[in-house]
């Protein structure tokens, strides 16, 4: 069957804890990104250093009414046993979160881009946005036009948000001068890879959030170093 979701509540619980088999333990904690406008509700999901701006990034069959959201992370502090606290600690960013009630959720499903269809999926694998430069994002449909060339060499206020916050791993709320339309980025977990999105629903069917996850954090009782999983990208 298809990659199942996680426990999401756990990993956007400040305070969670986990440990690799490495020694290596991580805590997560929880970092504000601002509120994203979504003009449309359309959501879209991509590595902004690679598609941003290009007009081929289809946004997700699940849209949400239009307007402000509030996106997070879910950054884990990574120490090696025995390590004291530093100036310079060790941040990956488990997870993004769009949240769009601030509500439970009470079952999960995978975020598809049209014409995508679970049953074509194996053993563990799932549809995800591939990266290549290290960095994941969300933002609304008709925001794209907004962002072009915002990808295209160290500059513009996509590449200023990460070097002006000295590379942390956000979220960066960013604002297209023009237009007003925004887009929350952040580093994506441990680097280029494949990364799967999934949508939150109360028990009525609302929609709660979507949220990407960047396989940081194992499940709380897997004590295993993440290894990934199958993935699809079309």
């Amino acid at each position: 069957m298809p990659m199942p979701a996680r426990d999401y509540a756990w990993l956007f619980t400040p305070g969670s804890t986990f440990r690799y088999e490495s020694g290596t333990a991580g805590t997560l904690d929880v970092t504000a990104g601002g509120e994203l406008w979504l003009p449309t509700g359309r959501v879209v999901a991509c590595d902004p250093f690679v598609y941003l701006g290009q007009g081929d990034v289809e946004p997700f069959t699940v849209s949400v009414p239009p307007g402000r959201y509030r996106v997070d992370a879910a950054v884990a502090t990574l120490t090696q046993p025995d390590e004291p606290p530093s100036d310079d600690p060790h941040l990956r960013v488990a997870a993004a979160r769009l949240v769009i009630r601030d509500e439970p959720a009470a079952r999960w499903e995978p975020a598809l881009l049209p014409g995508q269809d679970t049953a074509a999926l194996g053993e563990d694998e799932f549809y995800g946005y591939g990266v290549d430069a290290g960095t994941g994002c969300f933002y609304d449909a008709a925001a794209d036009a907004s962002f072009r060339d915002w990808s295209e060499g160290d500059e513009g206020p996509l590449w200023d948000a990460f070097e002006n916050s000295d590379w942390s791993p956000g979220p960066h709320l960013v604002t297209a001068p023009d237009t007003g339309h925004t887009l929350a980025a952040f580093s994506s977990g441990w680097g280029d890879g494949c990364y799967p999105t999934w949508i939150g629903r109360t028990a009525a069917g609302e929609v709660t959030c979507f949220v990407t996850d960047f396989f940081v954090a194992p499940d709380p009782s897997d004590a295993e170093e993440p290894s990934g999983a199958a993935a699809a990208t079309g």
